[in-house]
């Protein structure tokens, strides 16, 4: 007997207004503010520390982000959080990133907790709230929600992210069910 699929619908949100990105005069304040945190945490190193990209094309749920591949290291702002919240993110965020980076300029990879003693350092370096995230109402802000994928295993049906279900159609990827151990299949309507 073939089960009925039940996938959780997508969140569609109605809302009264899109949420305006950022412009050029704002990025500038961000930038300026960003640049000040680094400078105060070369005054708490007693170094100099190399300048990173700052870019504005951060997506999604998330105000801020930094990222590093390798030894290139970033910056990513949400325009769109900032836009909705510009001081708050100001104030919060900007110090926020900030501080991973530097945590990363002075520990390199040395098994430090992203939000551990020495990031909480930083933000207290900076008169920074050291909380982790916000919990603030994103009504109005573009988000990408992601399609899923039918999979089955011996047990159960599954929702797969398009980025896993990708990777199974590539045969880069293989995925178990935590509850059988059976191996998921796709298994389209």
């Amino acid at each position: 007997m073939r089960r009925k699929l039940s996938l959780p619908p997508l969140k569609m949100r109605k809302c009264a207004s899109v949420v305006e990105p950022i412009g050029r005069e704002q990025q500038l304040q961000v930038l300026q503010r960003t640049e000040e945190c680094v400078q105060r945490g070369e005054a708490l190193l007693g170094r100099r520390v190399p300048r990173i990209p700052v870019l504005f094309n951060l997506s999604g749920t998330t105000a801020g982000m930094f990222s590093r591949q390798g030894r290139r290291c970033q910056i990513r702002y949400n325009p769109w959080i900032f836009g909705k919240y510009f001081g708050a993110n100001l104030r919060d965020t900007v110090p926020h990133e900030v501080s991973h980076y530097l945590v990363y300029v002075a520990y390199g990879d040395r098994g430090i907790k992203p939000h551990g003693a020495e990031w909480r350092a930083f933000m207290q370096g900076f008169g920074a709230d050291p909380g982790v995230t916000f919990n603030l109402d994103l009504e109005g802000v573009p988000q990408r929600r992601q399609r899923t994928h039918p999979y089955q295993c011996g047990c159960q049906l599954h929702a797969l992210s398009s980025t896993r279900h990708n990777r199974v159609q590539r045969g880069r990827g293989r995925y178990q069910c935590i509850k059988c151990n059976g191996v998921l299949v796709y298994a389209p309507a």
